[in-house]
């Protein structure tokens, strides 16, 4: 992907994001529906439409603009803000969301095009009452734009006075003047215009006329502002209305004036920091061949001060490069909040959409995640997530008949386990009926009628493709429909999914992922006469066996660890290798949520920090590899991927019988 695309998607994105969310704020308050967040909605498809422009996307640029007018008409009024318009806009969202990532391959869109202004023929909302504007002087009126007069007609329409504040400013330092000014006005009401006059202004000096709706009195307004103020229209009446909160005084807002942006934050992308860990990860190899020259001149030379000189600067790069290492890795990590704060943007969504009052209880959002593992695992989420409230979690009258509280609850809780961070996604609602999995499996071929599996059996045969217990699929999800995409994207960043279950109580998906997959610690190890790389972040522990000591239960090899049967994988069977080992195997445990394999090898060489590389297109289709890794004397090396062995020998074998300890 060019640079230029990368760019735009990224910007793209960004905008999208903040149009979703301006959205759901004006989802959340139909009633009374905020002029800021509809003139922050309207910008975000103005400036979306701009940069399509500028990146030469056409298609993407017409339909940017479409959408800009239906906004500008919800902005003047003649649109309503109402269900049908959020949905609307929320499908546009989604169109233009799979636009964006090959927007060259959208030509034709006449046809979303015409659906855009066929709904702007939506009947007008009402007009404000006329012979209240007609109070209005003209001279006023006449210096509106349509889109202020829209908004004086809409604030005397919900009952609000309307008042005049003059002020004047020396030209040297007016601007920031008249900012805080207006910051201070907009926490009484809406501000409905600024406008210069030239009436009465000292020389050396400029004047404003600003508008303000509100329901304070004019003695309020006075002594709050201490600024002349006009009535010029009375409220009839008093109606509540939600004040924003009050702004604090912006620092720099005096007579100092600087260009200095603000914030400290740089937008890097990740594969820069991808390309700095390259680097890093040549450096770990040069110091290891520092480490082998320091040893082979000691062998020749003995200690000489020279040799010392060579170990002192070893040690300073040692700890330099995992400084470096830590650094760079800081820099990948991201609170897991940003990703539940758009998964909130989902429950608020579907919640409206399939008509259930879901709250969403939100935990540890300050643990941190690799980047690319978080962009990774959102998809899953939000498939989680929306199955949760469309099949999940039951209306309301049927919640009521169970005795349980009317708003239903999803929980999302994300907390550090050693080198993993755990994701629990819990909802209250009707569990997975197990009986039923049974009886589809049963239908579909995937297990015998007489044949007797626990319950944590049944639950992952929603993980076979193409599974679900779901007669029909709803437009929002199914329970069990692509699960096994769920599991399959969580595997592949090395991560891994549990289900726990009771009905009409609760289901909750617990997803293990590594912290990072940039840097990780690895073991060294020989399967046969092949040196590979056994990722420690699946690792529990390792045992020296004897032979004697594995047992066989049912054709499947077992070892005896603390009292429970340890299901064993021989690697060297799985990759065909021949092994040298004669009395003594390695046993290397490994986790998979908390049930626990042996993997059977060889020997174990070493620890070593490696750099993780993608094997490519040409062998991504190669089970049993994560990737591959460079070591010692730049050799080349495979990095085992354990959950794809895991699930591999399940399917050649049937079911293991994983051990719980």
């Amino acid at each position: 992907m060019s640079s230029k695309k990368e760019e735009f998607i990224s910007e793209a994105e960004e905008i999208l994001n903040n149009a979703q969310e301006y959205l759901l704020n004006l989802q959340d308050n139909l009633e009374d529906p905020l002029p800021d967040d509809i003139n922050a909605l309207f910008r975000c498809f103005h400036t979306l439409k701009g940069i399509s422009g500028l990146f030469g996307y056409e298609s993407l640029q017409k339909l940017s603009h479409t959408l800009e007018n239906l906004l500008d008409d919800i902005r003047l009024g003649k649109h309503p803000v109402n269900e049908p318009t959020i949905s609307f806009l929320f499908k546009n969202i989604d169109i233009i969301r799979n636009m964006i990532s090959n927007p060259e391959e959208y030509n034709d869109i006449s046809t979303l095009l015409s659906e855009i202004e066929e709904f702007r023929k939506s009947p007008p909302v009402d007009v404000s009452d006329e012979s209240a504007i007609a109070t209005i002087s003209e001279e006023i009126l006449k210096v509106l734009s349509e889109y202020e007069e829209h908004r004086l007609k809409e604030n005397i329409k919900k009952g609000k006075s309307i008042y005049s504040i003059k002020t004047t400013y020396p030209l040297t330092d007016f601007d920031n003047e008249l900012r805080t000014l207006t910051e201070r006005i907009k926490t009484m009401g809406e501000l409905i215009s600024t406008l210069p006059t030239s009436e009465d202004i000292p020389e050396g000096h400029i004047g404003f006329s600003l508008l303000l709706a509100t329901t304070k009195s004019e003695e309020e307004i006075k002594k709050e502002l201490g600024l002349p103020t006009t009535v010029i229209y009375a409220k009839k009446k008093e109606i509540p209305h939600r004040e924003p909160a009050a702004l604090k005084d912006t620092p720099g807002t005096g007579t100092e004036k600087s260009l200095k942006s603000v914030t400290t934050t740089v937008r890097v992308d990740i594969e820069k920091i991808d390309n700095i860990l390259s680097s890093i990860g040549e450096l770990a190899l040069i110091k290891g061949a520092i480490s082998r020259i320091e040893n082979e001149l000691i062998d020749y030379f003995g200690h000489s001060s020279l040799i010392f000189d060579v170990h002192r600067i070893n040690q300073t790069l040692s700890r330099r490069i995992v400084e470096l290492q830590s650094l760079v890795l800081e820099i990948r990590m991201v609170p897991i909040g940003q990703i539940f704060a758009r998964l909130g943007q989902i429950v608020r969504r579907y919640s409206r959409e399939t008509n259930k009052q879901v709250q969403l209880h939100i935990y540890g959002e300050e643990t941190e995640i690799d980047k690319f593992i978080a962009e990774e695992v959102i998809d899953p989420l939000m498939h989680i997530v929306r199955n949760s409230i469309d099949h999940g979690i039951e209306d309301r009258e049927e919640r009521l008949s169970k005795g349980k509280p009317e708003i239903a609850s999803i929980t999302l809780k994300a907390y550090q386990k050693g080198n993993h961070v755990v994701i629990d996604v819990t909802d209250d609602g009707r569990g997975i009926d197990t009986e039923k999995i049974r009886q589809k499996a049963i239908e579909k071929g995937l297990i015998k009628p007489e044949e007797q599996l626990t319950q944590s059996e049944l639950i992952d045969l929603i993980f076979q493709p193409g599974f679900s217990t779901k007669d029909s699929v709803s437009e929002i999800s199914g329970r069990g429909v692509g699960m096994d995409v769920v599991r399959n994207k969580i595997s592949s960043v090395g991560g891994f999914v549990e289900i726990k279950t009771e009905p009409q109580k609760f289901t909750s998906f617990s997803l293990t992922l590594p912290i990072t997959l940039a840097i990780i610690k690895a073991l060294i190890i020989e399967v046969g006469k092949y040196t590979m790389a056994l990722p420690m972040t699946s690792i529990s522990e390792t045992i020296l066996v004897d032979k004697e000591a594995i047992q066989s239960i049912e054709g499947n090899p077992v070892y005896n660890l603390r009292g429970e049967p340890l299901p064993l994988i021989y690697l060297n069977e799985y990759f065909e290798a021949s092994s040298d080992a004669e009395k003594s195997q390695y046993i290397v445990v490994a986790g998979v949520g908390s049930k626990k394999v042996g993997l059977v090898i060889d020997d174990i060489l070493r620890s070593e920090d490696i750099v993780i590389k993608s094997l490519g297109e040409y062998l991504k289709e190669i089970k049993g590899f994560a990737g591959a890794a460079e070591i010692g004397k730049h050799d080349v090396v495979l990095v085992v991927d354990v959950e794809s062995i895991i699930e591999e020998t399940i399917r050649k074998q049937g079911k293991l019988t994983y051990s719980n300890v």
